[in-house]
This record gives structure tokens, C-alpha cells and sequence, in this order.
């Protein structure tokens, strides 16, 4: 499971996002697990990060998933018309 940090905005998030990857690449299976359950201070650079990690999992053929995803960024994920992309882990 990748698990995402308390704070994600813009300043963060090249850092996060190369970290994620790099976690993503070493997984076994063939599903992805995004735990965004401890993001307390994020932007919309939050998003992007998220969209980035599943791009990558979907590059190697497997699925994408994201548990505890703060409401805050479920409504900035419907807003920008993304929300479909990041489905709620099982």
C-alpha cells in the first residue's frame, strides 16, 4: 500500500510523487492501493500526484485504487471532472 503524507501541496509534491512511484514500481501484484487517509493540509497538487501514481500503475498493467480519501479532495476530484479515476478501495 502507498501511503500518502499529512501535508501535499505543490512544494511537496515532485518529491511524493517520485517517492510513490518509486514504492508503486516495487509492489507485487497486480493492484495498487493509495491510502490518503492522513492528508490534512493538500491542494489540488494532491490530485495530481494521485492521477500520476495510477498512470504508472496502469502502465504495468494493474489496477488503482484509493482508501480514506479526505472529502475535500473527493469534491476537488468532481470538480475537475477526475473523480471516476480514483475509485474507493475496496
Amino acid at each position: 500500500m502507498l501511503v500518502l503524507p499529512a501535508e501535499l501541496t505543490h512544494e511537496q509534491a515532485g518529491a511524493c510523487c517520485r517517492m510513490l512511484t518509486q514504492g508503486l514500481r516495487s509492489q507485487p501484484g497486480t493492484s495498487v492501493v493509495a491510502d490518503a487517509g492522513a492528508l490534512a493540509h493538500f491542494d489540488s497538487s494532491a490530485l495530481a500526484v494521485l492521477l500520476e501514481c495510477r498512470r504508472e500503475a496502469m502502465s504495468r498493467g494493474k489496477t488503482f485504487a484509493v482508501a480514506r480519501l479526505p472529502e475535500r479532495l473527493r469534491e476537488l476530484a468532481a470538480l475537475y471532472g477526475v473523480a471516476e479515476l480514483l475509485p474507493a478501495a475496496p
